[in-house]
């Protein structure tokens, strides 16, 4: 497979690819894109971004699985880590329904 231009695609903030010279992931691109299905105008126009950059984040996160697979689960594992420093007081669970 060919390497895709990757020019507008960084690493060096935040531990995670995002695009060059912004605070957005290509995770958070992706998630917004294709999970939630944003147009990816409105994605763009929201965060002031070139559509290129839109689809350069979803190009980046489709060619890279395995990178992507171990950025979310290195993001998982640092919440759960958080989460277990968290000094709560006894019977407070910020997981639980607080309807009920």
């Amino acid at each position: 497979m060919a390497e895709r231009d990757t020019r507008r695609i960084a690493r060096e903030r935040m531990g995670e690819p995002h695009i060059r010279g912004r605070r957005i992931s290509v995770r958070q691109v992706y998630a917004l894109v294709e999970e939630r299905g944003e147009d990816p105008e409105t994605v763009a126009d929201r965060y002031d971004l070139d559509i290129a950059d839109v689809y350069h984040a979803l190009a980046y996160y489709h060619d890279h699985p395995a990178e992507m697979r171990t950025v979310a689960r290195e993001r998982d594992d640092a919440m759960v880590s958080l989460r277990e420093r968290i000094d709560r007081p006894t019977g407070v669970d910020p997981d639980a329904d607080r309807d009920e």
